[in-house]
C-alpha cells in the first residue's frame, strides 16, 4: 500500500467492527462503509463511476469493486479496515498518473485520496505539509507565495504522494536532490489501524520503509517537507531534435551536462512535440528528443 499501487490485505477474518458496527461479505456490506466513511463511496452502479476510476494511461481500463474516496485519515482507517474485513486487495490513487496503473485494479477496494489536497506551509521553519492527494500545482502554489518550494517533478497535475515514493526528480534535483531527499516526516496508516508518525526520530525502521524500502508498509496520507529557496524569477528553454537527429541530441546533453551548475537543471526526454504555443506549428505532433533546462533565481 505505501507505493500507492495494489497490496492483499493482511487480515483473511470475514467480518470486524469498524467504527462500532461489523461488516461482513454480504450485500450490505457497502452500505456499512458508507455509513463509516466521511467521504463518498463509489460503485458500478452510480452513474459517474467510469469518471471516478479513470486513470492518467487510458490503456489501463481495470474496474475496482468499490471506490472510497477518503476525506480525512480517518476514513483511510476505515477503508484499510473493510478491505481486510471482506478481502478485497487495495489500491490506493492519488494523481493516478502511474503509468502502469498501480493506482487501481480489477474488483477490489480503490482507496481514492484525491480529495485530501490540503498543503499548510511554515515559512519560518521552511517546511510545508502535505496531504496525499495533492497534486504538484497545489504544492507549488501554496509554497510560491512565500518564495519557496518543494523539489518536485515536472508535469503539474502529478499526485504529489506517487511522486515522493517514487524518489521525485524534476526542475530542483540538481540543487536540492529528490523529492524524498526532502521529506522530513509522513503519517502513516498501516494495516492494523494504527496512525503512525514516521521520522528519522519516530518510528524511524518505518521512515526508512516508506523513503524506499518498498511497498505494503501503510498507506501514507501527509507528508512532511523541506522547502528550499525558488523564485521568483525561472527561466525555462526548450530545443527540438527530429527523430533521426537522436544521437546528435544524446552526444550534446552527454557533452554539456557535467559542466552545468547546480543552479541548472536539464533533462532529455523523446516525445512528440506537443501543439504548445513555444514549439514551431510544423514541429507539432512530431516525435523527437526534446532537450530542456531550468534555471531558478532567488534574487
Amino acid at each position: 500500500m505505501l507505493d500507492h499501487g495494489r497490496a492483499r490485505p493482511g487480515l483473511s477474518s470475514a467480518g470486524r467492527r469498524v467504527r462500532g458496527r461489523t461488516m461482513t461479505r454480504t450485500a450490505d456490506a457497502h452500505e456499512a462503509l458508507r455509513t463509516a466513511l466521511d467521504g463518498r463511496v463509489v460503485t458500478a452502479e452510480d452513474g459517474d463511476y467510469d469518471d471516478v476510476r479513470r486513470v492518467w494511461n487510458a490503456d489501463i481500463d481495470r474496474r475496482p469493486a468499490v471506490i472510497a474516496q477518503c476525506v480525512s485519515t480517518g476514513d483511510v482507517v476505515a477503508a484499510v479496515a473493510y478491505a481486510q474485513a471482506v478481502e478485497l486487495e487495495i489500491s490506493i490513487r492519488s494523481g493516478a498518473h502511474n503509468v502502469a496503473g498501480r493506482c487501481t485494479g480489477d474488483d477490489g477496494l480503490m482507496i481514492d485520496l484525491s480529495r485530501m489536497r490540503g498543503v499548510v506551509v511554515d515559512p519560518e521553519a521552511r517546511r510545508a505539509r502535505v496531504r496525499a492527494g495533492a497534486l504538484l500545482a497545489d504544492v507549488d502554489a501554496a509554497t510560491q507565495a512565500y518564495g519557496l518550494a518543494v523539489p518536485l517533478g515536472a508535469i503539474s497535475h502529478t499526485g504529489v504522494a506517487g511522486l515522493t515514493l517514487g524518489g521525485g526528480m524534476g526542475w530542483l534535483s540538481r540543487q536540492a536532490g529528490l523529492t524524498i531527499d526532502n521529506l522530513e516526516s509522513a503519517e502513516v496508516v498501516v494495516a492494523d489501524g494504527r496512525v503512525l508518525r514516521a521520522s528519522a526520530d519516530e518510528n524511524p525502521d518505518l521512515f526508512w520503509a516508506v523513503r524506499g524500502g518498498g511497498g505494503n508498509v501503510g498507506v501514507v496520507t501527509e507528508f512532511e517537507f523541506r522547502l528550499h529557496e525558488a523564485g521568483p524569477m525561472v527561466e525555462f528553454g526548450f530545443f527540438f531534435w527530429e527523430v533521426e537527429r537522436g544521437v546528435e541530441a544524446l552526444r550534446l546533453m552527454r557533452d554539456v551536462v557535467g559542466a552545468l551548475p547546480r543552479s541548472l537543471n536539464a533533462f532529455i526526454a523523446f516525445t512528440n512535440a506537443p501543439p504548445a504555443p513555444f514549439v514551431p506549428e510544423e514541429q507539432h505532433h512530431r516525435p523527437g528528443s526534446g532537450p530542456g533546462s531550468h534555471r531558478c533565481s532567488t534574487s
